[in-house]
């Protein structure tokens, strides 16, 4: 997801939030386009330039690994990292925090 409108919209819809990620979640409308849309935000609150990007890297790799399998078509999904918590948690836990919320926003 590019647009900021798209970005709005996933905000006012599901979340779920665990220690390492938040995550925002919509389902689209029927004439929308098909296909998962994932999202990534790292707000200055997660530190400067270098920690928001690496948490951003980390959020990338996460959705990469756990979206084909968990993700539903259709759907649009905002991870937001978190301070000091994204960049630092072990790898495998930010992978079961994603699986834990994308389990919870589908049930």
């Amino acid at each position: 997801m590019k647009k900021r409108a798209d970005f709005i919209r996933a905000s006012h819809a599901l979340r779920f939030s665990t220690p390492g990620i938040h995550l925002q979640a919509r389902q689209r409308a029927e004439g929308e386009a098909s296909g998962i849309r994932v999202g990534y935000t790292c707000s200055k609150k997660v530190g400067n330039a270098v920690a928001r990007n690496r948490a951003k890297r980390r959020l990338r790799e996460v959705a990469r690994l756990v979206l084909p399998e968990l993700g539903r078509d259709g759907w649009d999904y905002v991870l937001v990292g978190r301070k000091d918590v994204t960049a630092a948690l072990p790898f495998d836990t930010l992978i079961a925090d994603l699986k834990r919320a994308l389990k919870k926003v589908h049930s």
